[in-house]
């Protein structure tokens, strides 16, 4: 008896402590624990975080009050007109520039997955031609993101799209934050973004 319980609670434990390293990011209510950098809009409507262009037509992002550091986070996306938008990871905000690292999220034949450096190196890796099949393009998508130490590896619908290692990210501090390209014509949807810490 005194076995089992010991048992059990060191499954409570073990679940309780990775309750506590996953957090949802969007409550699907509000714009609670975000900010929002530039004009673009940002808005939530019948349960969706939505990124559409405002009209100045410049770059725009919504970025978490929080850091992290070593992360996996899931989310759902739905692209509509343009759609060419992105998640950052450890990355920081002045005004509307950017410093960090970009894993696109992007029209067909844009190289959805791929890693960008902003104002640095850009491109670092972009996905192999034939993985931009795993794109669904005016439907919902899943992306995971998988950040610990150097390494980023990004994966749509469940295709690993890219496996990437960079001294650079490695020392990169900062949050997480959605973006919307400038342009105009831009809208995505955003739904279910669960990080947890790793």
């Amino acid at each position: 008896m005194k076995k089992i319980l010991i048992i059990g609670l060191m499954l409570l434990v073990a679940h309780t402590s990775f309750a506590q390293k996953k957090k949802k990011l969007f409550n699907g209510k509000d714009l609670s624990g975000w900010v929002i950098y530039g004009t673009e809009k940002w808005y939530v409507e019948d349960g969706l975080l939505i990124s559409e262009s405002g009209p100045d037509k410049g770059y725009g992002y919504l970025g978490t009050e929080e850091d992290f550091d070593d992360f996996e986070i899931k989310l759902e996306f739905k692209q509509e007109a343009n759609g060419n938008s992105g998640v950052f990871i450890r990355s920081t905000v002045e005004g509307t520039k950017v410093s960090g690292w970009q894993v696109e999220v992007a029209p067909p034949g844009s190289d959805t997955g791929g890693i960008y450096e902003s104002y640095g190196r850009g491109w670092l890796i972009k996905p192999e031609p034939e993985k931009d099949k795993a794109l669904k393009f005016g439907d919902w998508n899943k992306m995971k993101i998988v950040v610990k130490g150097d390494n980023v590896t990004s994966y749509l619908n469940g295709v690993e799209m890219v496996n990437f290692s960079d001294a650079k990210i490695g020392e990169g501090k900062g949050g997480v934050l959605l973006q919307i390209h400038d342009g105009g014509g831009i809208k995505v949807y955003w739904r279910k973004i669960v990080l947890k810490k790793l």
